[in-house]
């Protein structure tokens, strides 16, 4: 056996349970024998000495380690350093980088949004830049995520980035990467009495995002809302812990989320008293990319009958990943159970099905040809205004369609609810 092998399987047989007595007693399970693992040594050490490249062992253990998690389902992952930390930034709501927004066009990695305080507003970058190298290397015609994965990496560390100027000139700045905080709720009022909030992602922060705007909103108005919708389309997740912090920030009480699995059995989240926007209608946008903790928030809000929910059959991904911390600064996305929403659905490959369902679809204005009483020629007079204008609104169905008729169930709501007054 080579000195590899001598590592590793000691090593192996630690982090399988098995002892060098497992042989002499049956197995209560199908569990690994000392064959088995030699068996792996054996592969490993085929590969090392007979490949026609040589190949780093470490390399060749982490594609073990990968190979084995990738086997289990198509959420559960091994990270290397470098990886975990992006993963734990992301989670944290930051990305370490130079402070910029890109997009293609034409071909150009443009800058469409400069973060003020950053490096590149440090350097004097500017919105229509054009970023052409990343330490010499050429990013011209690439894909805007490669520029993107140029930029960032570990805070405190440098890079050299050319700049093509609006004005034509060309310059070099070394920057330095940092922190740049990014948010995962954004609000505004709309229609006056109406508000929107939406979520992108799920980070560690994103209730606490969520519950300050809330707060402002209501501040910075003379009377409650009417409605409000709360945007989940395109959110794929994150962290679950604010999910569930935002389900029992808009419900009284009851369960939000029950999950089940193997090793941690039965895990149940309930809601306390107390709420935000009490008894206000609302309305939760989903679509086919809503996934993970976002179906977590709708289905509980469904269930306890909160809030309507409107669009498409969310995702379907009901499945809950541990985020293992491991002692060389790695890490591993382990699937441990499955979540259920209040009344017991499975969220797994079925996902959340929508009250009334809004498909993704473009409206286009036309003209109908039809004449109205209006466009007749020495047509009279209204003598009297009674149109209402409690349907009129900023947002147009040609621009944003499942919002457009969000907006309609809300005040369709508020016009049919007794005066309150």
């Amino acid at each position: 056996m080579t000195n590899i092998g001598r590592i590793l399987l000691p090593a192996l047989l630690l982090a399988t349970g098995i002892t060098w007595a497992a042989e002499e007693s049956p197995p209560t399970q199908a569990q690994l024998t000392l064959d088995d693992l030699r068996t792996f040594t054996d592969v490993f050490n085929q590969i090392r000495n007979n490949f026609v490249e040589e190949v780093d062992d470490r390399e060749l253990l982490n594609a073990a380690i990968r190979g084995m998690l990738s086997e289990l389902d198509p959420h559960s992952s091994y990270m290397e350093a470098d990886q975990f930390r992006e993963m734990d930034d992301d989670f944290r709501g930051r990305y370490s980088g130079i402070g910029v927004e890109l997009s293609l066009r034409n071909g150009d990695i443009k800058v469409v949004f400069v973060i003020p305080g950053g490096a590149a507003d440090g350097a004097g970058i500017e919105v229509g830049d054009v970023i052409t190298a990343v330490n010499g290397k050429d990013l011209r015609g690439t894909d805007p995520q490669l520029a993107i994965n140029a930029l960032r990496g570990e805070a405190g560390s440098e890079l050299d980035v050319t700049v093509e100027h609006t004005n034509g000139e060309v310059s070099t700045h070394t920057l330095t990467r940092d922190f740049v905080k990014v948010d995962s709720v954004f609000s505004r009022p709309v229609d006056g009495d109406y508000g929107y909030f939406q979520i992108t992602r799920f980070t560690r922060k994103s209730a606490e995002e969520l519950a300050e705007q809330i707060e402002y909103m209501q501040q910075n108005r003379s009377e409650p809302l009417k409605g409000f919708v709360l945007d989940l389309r395109g959110n794929p997740g994150g962290v679950l812990k604010p999910a569930i912090e935002i389900a029992d920030g808009f419900l009284e009480q009851g369960l939000i989320v029950d999950m089940r699995g193997r090793a941690a059995h039965e895990v149940q989240h309930m809601a306390q008293p107390g709420s935000w926007l009490q008894d206000i209608p609302m309305v939760v946008l989903v679509d086919s990319r809503s996934a993970s903790a976002s179906e977590v928030l709708a289905g509980a809000l469904q269930d306890h009958g909160r809030a309507l929910i409107v669009g498409e059959t969310t995702f379907g991904k009901g499945s809950v990943q541990s985020v293992l911390n491991l002692r060389n600064g790695s890490g591993m996305r382990l699937t441990t159970s499955r979540y259920y929403t209040p009344s017991g659905r499975s969220i797994q490959a079925e996902g959340i099905r929508p009250d009334i369902e809004i498909p993704p679809v473009q409206a286009i204005e036309a003209e109908d040809g039809q004449r109205r009483e209006a466009d007749l020629d020495r047509h009279l007079d209204s003598e009297t205004d009674t149109g209402s204008e409690a349907f009129e609104s900023v947002v147009s169905p040609f621009d944003d369609y499942a919002m457009y008729q969000a907006l309609l169930l809300l005040k369709g709501a508020s016009a049919l609810a007794p005066d309150r007054s």
